[in-house]
């Protein structure tokens, strides 16, 4: 396969936490045209630091997906119509990017986007060494191979995963955990026909994107009501999480942890609290470690302001869990004294549950 940075070892005294400043669009007050925070990924990470959780230093710099990088799963035809700024504009819903040069376009929007790939692309890695890892963009679902929209320009989780059954041994099942307000038609119409990979996905049904074809690739459909609250929905995700790898014991797992299931979501129509947030990215990385499987994490939709918060606390919890954890993560694999750690937490796991 192509070479890539993507893939060099982190240091391991970094938490495999991804992020780059690079992340977050900021030009003009555009970005107030559109309903969302373009900033959030930066002030999640202002919340880990202000708690003391990382450090600069302490977190894995994400880099930005090259072209070749991006050809692992993009047609050629795909991104060239990225270099027409009303294509962009179309795709990322904010109509003024029209009008703007495209080399501007590339710069201010693009890159970020980018970036964020390249992060899911290193993320994939980082968690199948380490057992967990999280980054702090990306989850673009609504992008596949040859088609955008829905604020997704490139379609990182299938990259991830692609990479990954491309490039790591032992690596050749996927279970991607859709928990994003929206259908995650992108990846969805990317494995169609892919048995490797298993999809569940837990969405408003009334809402974007409403693809009926993408939705003959979820095996595992879980359509809500307008307005669902806590009880229902967190019901629903635990019985199916543990339904879903119970039915098939991937190698990893993507999880992609939309908020754009709080209550007030100008776009997600549900109504979930921030708490419920918390509990259901609990859910899911217990049952991701009960059963050792390496889990992956990205946080996809939802821009309220309060969002940044919400994500931040839920790293949090899961870190006062013991559910992450920095050590755990360095000496992981083989050794045989976290080995039986991990036993140990698991039977712990099994008994909470």
């Amino acid at each position: 396969p192509h070479r890539t940075e993507l893939y060099e070892d982190a240091p391991s005294a970094c938490w495999p936490i991804v992020y780059s400043p690079d992340y977050n669009i900021t030009f003009m007050g555009l970005e107030k045209l559109h309903p969302f925070d373009a900033g959030k990924w930066g002030k999640v990470i202002n919340f880990l630091k202000e708690e003391k959780l990382i450090a600069d230093d302490l977190i894995v710099q994400a880099r930005e997906a090259t072209d070749e990088d991006l050809l692992v799963v993009h047609t050629r035809r795909y991104l060239n119509k990225l270099k027409w700024s009303f294509v962009v504009a179309t795709i990322t819903e904010i109509p003024p990017v029209a009008f703007l040069p495209n080399f501007v376009v590339q710069r201010k929007v693009l890159k970020p986007l980018r970036t964020q790939t390249g992060g899911t692309i290193m993320a994939g890695k980082l968690a199948v060494d380490r057992g967990w890892a999280i980054n702090v963009g990306g989850g673009f679902h609504h992008c596949s191979s040859d088609k955008g929209g829905g604020f997704c320009a490139y379609a990182d989780i299938t990259l991830a995963i692609k990479f990954l059954f491309e490039r790591v041994q032992g690596v050749s099942k996927a279970t991607i955990i859709d928990l994003d307000a929206h259908q995650g038609n992108g990846h969805e119409r990317d494995f169609m026909d892919d048995h490797r990979v298993y999809i569940m996905d837990v969405y408003n049904r009334y809402i974007y994107p409403g693809d009926g074809f993408a939705k003959r690739a979820i095996k595992r459909k879980v359509e809500l009501e307008w307005g669902t609250e806590d009880t229902e929905y967190l019901q629903k995700v635990h019985t199916h999480v543990e339904g879903a790898l119970n039915e098939v014991k991937p190698d990893v797992i993507v999880y992609n942890a939309g908020t754009d299931i709080l209550d007030g979501d100008p776009l997600g129509g549900l109504a979930i609290s921030p708490q419920g947030i918390v509990k259901r990215d609990e859910v899911v990385f217990k049952a991701a470690r009960s059963r050792r499987i390496p889990i992956l994490m990205v946080t996809s939709g939802g821009y309220q302001k309060r969002t940044a918060r919400i994500i931040a606390d839920s790293i949090l919890n899961l870190h006062n869990l013991g559910l992450i954890d920095k050590e755990l993560a360095i000496s992981g694999a083989g050794n045989p004294k976290v080995e039986q750690m991990i036993r140990d937490s698991a039977k712990d796991l099994t008994n909470l549950s």
